[in-house]
């Protein structure tokens, strides 16, 4: 009595999310498909669902190879800073400008939803991504596998990152060439250097 029970809300609650996607495609035809507005709420459920979908059972028992040591975490900070920074923020929480612009925005990584995953499931996704969302997949080398796992490391120490840490990944972050430029201006100033560009001298001709 207690399975058939099981099944007719597992079955009611399945039809209820077809129903609510039907609305929304109903929804999104007579308004478009923009990637500037908030997902709805089905659309997180759903999300969230082909996210633990997508994630094999095996990936759940992979322990971190790597150890965690004060050496790993710098190492993984610094590519974290380099690679990863630029849709995640250096602190995980998606507050940037990339990260806020995708469909579905970045997730907070500091917060349970990615902080109850497993280790092998954090390395799953790392390596393999997540279809239909902006997380690439990354995995290509045994070099590749070992950067993840200590990757792995800095998202279980993002919670406590330290101001100080932030700071120093701020040196590391990719900068455009206005940035570079900006900050070499600047450094010239501080060093009493003029920033004005050298004029050429004209010559003239008698």
């Amino acid at each position: 009595m207690m399975k058939k029970l099981g099944w007719f809300l597992l079955g009611s609650i399945s039809l209820l999310a077809i129903q609510a996607l039907a609305a929304s495609i109903v929804l999104a035809r007579a308004h478009g498909w923009s990637a500037r507005e908030e997902p709805s709420a089905i659309e997180r459920w759903i999300a969230r669902r082909a996210r633990d979908a997508a994630l094999p059972a095996t990936a759940k028992n992979q322990t971190n190879p790597v150890p965690n040591t004060p050496e790993v975490l710098i190492d993984a900070r610094a590519h974290w800073a380099d690679h990863c920074a630029s849709c995640h923020a250096n602190d995980g929480s998606g507050d940037i400008a990339m990260g806020k612009h995708l469909y579905p925005p970045s997730p907070d990584m500091r917060k349970s939803d990615t902080q109850h995953l497993s280790d092998g499931e954090l390395f799953y996704i790392i390596q393999n991504g997540i279809r239909l969302t902006g997380m690439a997949a990354w995995g290509s080398s045994d070099h590749d596998s070992e950067d993840s796992w200590k990757l792995v490391h800095f998202i279980r120490h993002l919670p406590d990152l330290t101001l100080e840490e932030r700071k120093q990944m701020e040196k590391l972050n990719p900068r455009s060439p206005e940035e570079l430029k900006e900050e070499e201006e600047e450094e010239r100033f501080l060093k009493g250097e003029s920033t004005n560009e050298p004029q050429q001298q004209q010559h003239h001709h008698h």
